[in-house]
């Protein structure tokens, strides 16, 4: 990366909006790029709707976390490259912390109390969501085509199911974004500009590659727990696409079926993974804990945590500095509006499965989402406000 001189100030006004989210964003990656949104986009208006779409579908293409990516690159926007770890370690700690005590011992949620507080933010997720499908469907699907293509990304997605459905659903969007959208195409108003050169990319684009292929075969030479811990979670983590649940079979595959963890510990660590906020991908610190290769539990955590979400960061770092400039060209806009279009659709898809069907049980739970859906959109309370009202309205509900 370049280096670029940006205030202390800035990189710490990074860190506090981040953690902020890391300690309130539940509801897994669809909803914390509703979390972003609302705070970035709506409230300190770092970026504009569209370019935030725009991010969020590269994101969306590459294999790793999702939204942990989304909030890298606008860290690294905002504060550089200190400002890119200072966004990831604030928004990544608090979950993976908590999950480090629970494998540790930690009381984890019990009871009815527990329960309805769980059971609250699963209900703040569906407002969160509904807000972010409402706003970005007004600014980018404003016409017939675009709202066409929206729809053909919800229908697809449904079709086709999963990641793939998701990767084929923006597949879709550029395709008729380049055939339908050329009478849409604006001057470039970019105001993202990320600090990172072409040797910068070129380097991370090889540290990808590298690990892919030198861990498993310093694993292989050298019978070193320590290494093939680090294999096993790098690949987790460059392999799958979509992030969060999707790397959960590969996961199970490389500590379960190694005898690394058993399969009551697994699940119960999958469990608390859903109870607490920010990215899934720190299950991968429970599990370090639980494995403690070194017999040293934090160590092991740390160690694993860093190791899956490695490759998913380096490889958006790769591609930034080149889709800066591809991103101006006219059929790159094009191609753009249709993937921002099927973005909307993916979201809308999400909305109501999982984010709905978890949560919304009956009258009480609707009558509690469209309560939080309407303080974001019509009183513009902020993200963590809701979500601390929505919690309480949760247990309250459950009593």
């Amino acid at each position: 990366m370049t280096e670029v001189t940006r205030p202390p100030g800035r990189i710490m006004e990074v860190f506090r909006a981040f953690l902020l989210l890391g300690l309130t964003s539940f509801g897994g990656p669809i909803a914390h790029l509703g979390y972003f949104r609302a705070e970035f986009v709506m409230r300190r208006a770092w970026l504009s709707e569209r370019d935030y779409a725009d991010l969020v579908a590269l994101c969306q293409f590459l294999p790793g976390p999702a939204s942990s990516q989304v909030g890298f690159a606008l860290g690294l926007m905002r504060g550089g490259p200190w400002g890119a770890a200072a966004a990831w370690a604030a928004f990544t700690l608090p979950s993976a912390l908590l999950l480090v005590l629970f494998a540790l011992g930690a009381a984890a949620f019990e009871g009815p109390l527990g329960q309805g507080l769980i059971h609250g933010l699963k209900v703040v997720a569906v407002a969160i969501v509904a807000h972010a499908v409402w706003g970005m469907a007004r600014n980018l699907c404003p016409d017939r085509v675009r709202a066409g293509i929206a729809l053909a990304a919800v229908i697809t997605v449904v079709l086709v199911g999963g990641p793939l459905g998701q990767v084929a659903a923006i597949l879709v969007g550029v395709v008729a974004g380049l055939l339908l959208c050329r009478a849409h195409t604006e001057p470039d108003r970019c105001t993202m500009h990320f600090p990172v050169s072409s040797w910068a990319g070129r380097l991370a684009g090889l540290g990808v590659a590298g690990l892919l292929v030198g861990l498993p075969l310093l694993a292989w030479l050298t019978p070193s727990v320590t290494l093939a811990v680090m294999d096993a979670f790098y690949r987790a983590g460059a392999l799958v696409f979509g992030g969060g649940h999707v790397v959960l079979p590969l996961l199970e595959a490389e500590v379960v079926q190694s005898g690394w963890v058993g399969p009551d510990a697994f699940l119960a660590g999958y469990g608390a993974a859903q109870a607490v906020p920010g990215p899934l991908f720190t299950f991968a610190a429970y599990l370090g804990a639980v494995m403690a290769p070194l017999g040293l539990p934090l160590v092991g955590a740390a160690l694993a945590l860093v190791m899956i979400f490695l490759p998913g960061l380096l490889l958006l770092v790769a591609v930034l500095p080149f889709w800066n400039r591809l991103r101006r060209w006219d059929s790159a806009q094009s191609l753009m509006r249709g993937a921002n279009a099927a973005v909307v659709g993916i979201l809308g898809a999400a909305l109501y499965q999982p984010v709905w069907t978890s949560a919304i049980l009956g009258p009480r739970e609707f009558a509690l989402a469209l309560t939080g859906f309407l303080l974001l959109s019509v009183w513009k309370l902020p993200a963590w406000a809701v979500v601390t009202l929505l919690a309480g309205g949760g247990v309250l509900v459950s009593l």
